[in-house]
């Protein structure tokens, strides 16, 4: 049995440098978002990705979180979430 309805994946998304944050992505499966940190050193945004109906439950959906500073060093963290019914 698949999914019948839209969800959504959810959050808030936070990065910190000394430096400045020059950008935050964050990916949800194949979708990607990003969003500038005008070099501030804290950055936060929430972020909301539809679901659509189809997924099989039990399947993960790859999170990507990734940021970037003013010097140009980024980072990356992966994660996931299991579709449920």
């Amino acid at each position: 049995m698949s999914a019948s309805q839209v969800d959504t994946v959810s959050g808030t998304v936070r990065a910190e440098d000394p430096d400045g944050i020059d950008s935050v992505w964050v990916t949800v499966d194949s979708e990607e978002r990003g969003e500038n940190g005008g070099f501030d050193r804290v950055f936060s945004a929430r972020y909301r990705f539809l679901v659509p109906p189809g997924q099989q439950p039990g399947i993960r959906l790859i999170l990507q979180f990734r940021a970037r500073d003013i010097a140009g060093f980024e980072v990356q963290r992966d994660s996931y979430v299991v579709v449920s019914p």
